[in-house]
């Protein structure tokens, strides 16, 4: 119901500038068409230099802020496109684990409910507590890289053991199976990096590589030294795959490809957003590849072997 008027402001300043920046190049051509078929004007007009030059100029300048003016629109809109989604994904995340939270705590209040029943309810409300927990853990560590890095710990991190860990939080988070997630690294390849911030990269990948996978989802993690000084890490899945015109706006905040396999999965767009900025501050950079819908997905991380 909402994206129907967001088009269409969209499309408006974009129809208004463009009929403004034609008029414009049609008065400057057809205004030197008059000078060049008009040999007095033309006499008039050498004689006015300045004020020819003044007036082409100032055309000039105008065209130049109508296609700025339109361009910056055409952000915000989009922007604002972006937040109201990312609402109303927000809305859907809060309220699914609060409705059973608020389900499990009526039970509980039940007279003569068994024990064992008891200890079933304890146990998944601690499950959506620690689901909002980490929800709003992700959107906290999101608005506070959209101002400023925090400080960085440096320490020696081998990367099988928090790749497993890491792979281990999201699997019970997401109450998978054992094997789901495998880790192809090897044991004795280390980094030096911000551990914190490298384990919340890793987490964020798997999460969503488990998340946009099908019903049975198969990711692989690996790891490789490319040189004395820099390590690729992979995060691979057979899921729903990313449009080759999304694979680099999948980064920005927010953002969520325009297709029904993703509109139906939760999210808010801040996970690869997350994981982009806490590369970039780690002196990495990442990147996504897919062949394409249903061609599944691959997102590289670069680091380098020593953070400064």
């Amino acid at each position: 119901m909402t994206r129907r008027p967001i088009t269409r402001s969209i499309s408006l300043p974009i129809t208004l500038s463009s009929i403004a920046v034609a008029l414009s190049v049609a008065l400057l051509i057809g205004w030197t068409l008059l000078v060049l078929r008009s040999p007095a004007l033309a006499q008039d007009i050498v004689a006015n230099t300045f004020l020819l030059v003044t007036g082409v100029g100032s055309l000039v300048v105008i065209m130049t802020v109508l296609v700025l003016f339109s361009v910056f629109l055409v952000r915000e809109i989009r922007e604002v496109r972006r937040q109201t989604s990312f609402i109303d994904s927000v809305t859907h995340e809060l309220k699914s684990p609060l409705t059973a939270l608020k389900l499990c705590l009526e039970t509980l209040a039940r007279p003569g409910l068994p024990e064992a029943k008891r200890v079933h309810l304890r146990g998944m409300m601690l499950d959506d507590v620690e689901r909002l927990s980490a929800f709003i853990d992700r959107i906290l560590t999101a608005n506070r890289l959209g101002h400023a890095p925090g400080p960085q710990e440096i320490e020696e991190v081998v990367l099988a053991d928090m790749a497993s860990e890491a792979a281990g939080i999201v699997g019970r988070r997401a109450k998978i199976g054992d094997g789901v997630v495998s880790i192809e690294i090897d044991s004795d390849l280390t980094i030096k990096t911000d551990a914190v911030a490298l384990e919340t990269v890793l987490e964020n990948l798997i999460d969503n590589a488990i998340k946009y996978s099908g019903d049975a989802p198969e990711v692989v993690v690996s790891a490789r030294e490319v040189d004395a000084k820099t390590v690729e890490i992979e995060v691979r899945d057979c899921g729903i795959g990313i449009p080759r015109i999304a694979l680099r706006r999948v980064f920005q905040r927010f953002y969520r490809a325009p297709d029904e396999p993703v509109r139906a999965r939760r999210g808010t767009g801040l996970g690869l957003y997350v994981a982009s900025e806490l590369t970039r501050n780690l002196g990495g950079r990442i990147e996504a590849r897919s062949e394409g819908q249903g061609q599944g997905t691959t997102m590289i991380v670069t680091l380098p072997r020593r953070r400064v």
